[in-house]
């Protein structure tokens, strides 16, 4: 039986559009706040449709040396262009775009994934170091 973290998908967000595209500093100083910004279609669009789109991004952060991760957020995105009067007919669509503020006090890695209705989990990672 396979786990979970299994069916995650990695490439470069130059080149695919599912990857969730992490934006914060490379460094940051301990214990002051920062803003993790977190999107998926950055470099190459991805379809906002009610047939398909992005559900959701997460948000976690591994601290160096440590056992396990901290849950950062977790921002689901629920309107698509349903409607009454049909697909993509409705009034409202929300962009797969999240924005954190955080608070570090050791160095780790930020990990961002996303869920697409239609190509499954989608991980990205980026270091940040304490300065």
């Amino acid at each position: 039986m396979k786990k979970l973290g299994e069916f995650f998908q990695v490439a470069d967000w130059k080149t695919e559009k599912h990857v969730p595209v992490i934006e914060c500093p490379d460094t940051v100083k301990s214990g002051e706040r920062f803003e993790i910004r977190v999107s998926v279609g950055t470099e190459i669009a991805h379809p906002n449709t009610t047939e398909h789109h992005i559900r959701w991004i997460q948000v976690f952060f591994h601290p160096e040396g440590e056992s396990y991760s901290h849950q950062l957020a977790s921002c689901e995105f629920t309107a698509h262009g349903e409607s009454v009067q049909g697909a993509n007919q409705g009034p409202t669509c929300t962009e797969p775009v999240a924005s954190v503020m955080a608070m570090i006090n050791k160095p780790g890695t930020i990990y961002a994934l996303s869920f697409c209705n239609i190509h499954g989990l989608w991980e990205n990672s980026k270091e940040v170091k304490i300065g």
